[in-house]
């Protein structure tokens, strides 16, 4: 028998027409995630803004007698690491910051500078364009604050290492005190863990006053937290939602155990994944961000310009 050639073709799934469809698929949050970036520079210029004053401080110290730099014993390895740790606690608290105020403005802003008609034009849905804005705080910020920090954390690494090398000390010594891996692996845990999944919840609940709030956004977002707080103190005398919502802010303890005062990159800091993955707490914030992303999508279908 004769088999025509082009009959074997159609015998089969075209399986290269499934990833032009699957690219399809995700082609429009790929591109508002982009979109996003290219708006809002401040997604990346403040964590290396922070980094700069960072390291200009750091240039300024190593040109003084740095005392830290003398020791390089075991009993000194708080005092070695301590500019590491800070560098750390800053750019962290400037994501933080980042974060909030870009969920703050993110919905709202669209709103009162009217260019939300432009994108309502456009064929992209509206939970697309709130899934893409909510990237932004809790997986782009938090990465690119990892990449800044353990750029940084490395640059000064270098410049401790010529220092160290020019006074004739060892500066594999030195590089056994700052094991500069290790902490960048603990920074990038925490950062995943506690400044993503754990606060995603304040990320949600953000945007959506950010497309609800016709204007002081902020206040929004403040006000009626503090009215449940005084509700619930004046009528039974309790603060039961006021200490959950300092164990949210302040990340809990499910994701890790360290001593008081040390930072989340410290190597006494003992990490608990599985207690995490586990804990109730993290999949009911999960639920409830995934609530508030989705009142925030129906919030802006029906939004106009302010």
């Amino acid at each position: 028998m004769n088999t025509p050639l082009n009959a074997m073709p159609e015998a089969f799934p075209d399986s290269q027409a499934i990833a032009p469809a699957a690219t399809a698929a995700t082609r429009p949050f790929y591109w508002s995630v982009r979109r996003e970036l290219w708006e809002n520079r401040s997604i990346y210029l403040a964590p290396l803004a922070a980094a700069a004053v960072a390291l200009f401080g750091f240039l300024i110290a190593t040109m003084t007698p740095h005392v830290r730099l003398k020791d390089l014993s075991p009993a000194r390895h708080d005092a070695l690491v301590e500019p590491y740790d800070f560098i750390a606690g800053l750019l962290m608290l400037t994501q933080l910051l980042v974060g909030v105020f870009y969920s703050l403005e993110a919905l709202h802003g669209e709103r009162r500078d009217r260019s939300i008609l432009f994108w309502k034009s456009l064929p992209v849905s509206d939970l697309t364009v709130v899934l893409s804005k909510a990237t932004i705080p809790i997986v782009v910020v938090p990465l690119f604050t990892w990449a800044v920090t353990v750029a940084l954390q490395f640059v000064m690494l270098m410049l401790s290492s010529a220092i160290v090398a020019g006074r004739g000390l060892s500066v594999e010594t030195l590089w056994a005190q700052v094991s500069l891996f290790q902490m960048s692996m603990m920074l990038l845990y925490h950062l995943v863990t506690v400044h993503a999944l754990w606060h995603a919840p304040i990320y949600g609940w953000l945007l959506l006053v950010s497309g609800w709030a016709r204007r002081a956004a902020i206040l929004w977002a403040v006000l009626p937290v503090l009215g449940v707080l005084a509700i619930e103190k004046i009528v039974f005398g309790t603060s039961h939602f006021g200490d959950l919502l300092i164990y949210r802010l302040a990340g809990g303890s499910e994701a890790m155990a360290m001593a008081t005062g040390s930072m989340p990159i410290d190597p006494g800091t003992h990490l608990t994944p599985g207690h995490f993955l586990a804990s109730p707490g993290l999949w009911l914030g999960l639920l409830v961000t995934a609530g508030f992303l989705l009142a925030a999508a129906r919030v802006r279908r029906y939004r106009g310009p302010i």
